[in-house]
């Protein structure tokens, strides 16, 4: 299924970005739902699948979290079943996603799918990145309000909310219609009808984040073991008072670290490349030899990229799901990359080295490249 997106990228960035919400009506015109509520209700029932129910009554809110057993206890009102990650295990799903990679591959996070049955909804919050929400089968209202400092309170423990505001898009929504949210801006739906909202998140790592996951690359690659020296120490009056040449030695050992430009891309090409959510992946079995894959691109097979596998480039040097492709083939990997698939043109000269067959073999042995069936 191919989704052709009706909006001006430029004027949206200059215009929305970041800065106002934006209601896109018929983003996706003549729309058709890649997936029925039945098929989500079935993927929230797998153990590797991130889901939860929302309902509310009377202002009591409860939340549950799947897999789910059953659905039969549910009532015809004020419910909504959520899953994320859809794209990494329906893949007509994850056609939803491409018409957004203008914005980024490595912004871009992942496909949340609801169903909502009239009065569902997880009631008004925030959310700290930016969202498209596109509306399904169903109607629903949304009202987004303007971003103003607003306290943030927990009618359940998973669930964080805001008081009620006053709405600067107050729209009910039609399948097709794109609601875009910048982070920061209260906003809450509720369905009018039984509907399916697709959200395509994006990341947004927080300084904390990053902190901790250069951390960990540093004490996993046992980098920064120079230690703090003194060899100009002088008298001082107060022992007890570390000097603010001291200080600054110190944080310069700690800058140094982040300020070498090859370690700091290599940390971050293995971060940002790992996905937050299980992938469907299934190694084939048995596991390919490099001369069959080589046989198979050669007599015209092309290579299908895993749904919601992350592989990114970060100046000369491409990673795939946290790990670095070692290879000299920029160019074909940099393709790896760009195309969810590649045959032996796109490839190019790179499939006669037999070091980058070797790891295009690891490649589909560890089930992230498949050939159709």
């Amino acid at each position: 299924m191919n989704y052709q997106l009706n909006l001006d990228w430029q004027a949206f960035l200059q215009n929305h970005w970041q800065k106002r919400p934006l209601l896109i009506k018929q983003g996706f015109q003549q729309f058709t739902d890649p997936l029925s509520p039945d098929e989500l209700a079935g993927l929230a029932m797998e153990n590797e699948i991130d889901s939860r129910l929302v309902s509310h009554k009377k202002e009591r809110w409860e939340v549950s979290h799947g897999p789910f057993e059953s659905y039969d206890h549910l009532g015809d009102q004020n419910w909504s079943l959520l899953v994320q990650a859809v794209n990494h295990w329906h893949h007509p799903s994850s056609a939803l996603m491409k018409p957004f990679r203008v914005l980024s591959d490595w912004r871009m996070d992942d496909l949340m799918v609801s169903f909502s049955v009239p009065g569902g909804g997880v009631g008004p919050h925030l959310d700290q990145y930016d969202v498209f929400i596109i509306q399904g089968e169903g109607r629903r209202r949304w009202r987004v309000g303007d971003k103003i400092p607003m306290k943030q309170h927990c009618p359940h423990p998973d669930l964080l909310q805001v008081e009620p505001f006053e709405a600067i898009i107050d729209e009910e929504m039609l399948p097709g219609d794109i609601l875009y949210i910048p982070p920061g801006f209260p906003h809450e739906g509720y369905a009018i009808e039984p509907s399916l909202n697709y959200s395509v998140g994006f990341r947004a790592p927080n300084a904390r984040e990053l902190f901790s996951g250069f951390a960990d690359y540093v004490l996993a690659n046992e980098l920064g073991s120079h230690r703090y020296s003194d060899p100009d120490l002088a008298f001082r009056d107060n022992p007890a008072l570390i000097q603010t040449n001291e200080l600054a030695t110190l944080r310069t050992m700690m800058q140094d670290l982040l300020e070498q430009p090859e370690t700091f891309q290599n940390w971050f090409g293995e971060f940002i490349s790992q996905s937050r959510h299980e992938l469907d992946i299934a190694p084939p079995e048995p596991p390919y030899e490099s001369d069959e894959i080589y046989d198979l691109l050669k007599q015209g097979e092309s290579l299908n990229r895993l749904n919601g596998l992350r592989v990114l480039r970060v100046g000369d040097n491409c990673f795939v799901n946290g790990e670095l492709m070692d290879t000299s083939h920029l160019q074909a990997a940099d393709a790896l990359c760009q195309y969810d698939t590649v045959n032996a043109d796109i490839l190019g000269d790179a499939l006669d080295d037999v070091r980058f067959i070797s790891l295009l073999t690891a490649l589909v042995n560890s089930g992230y490249w498949y050939f159709n069936d």
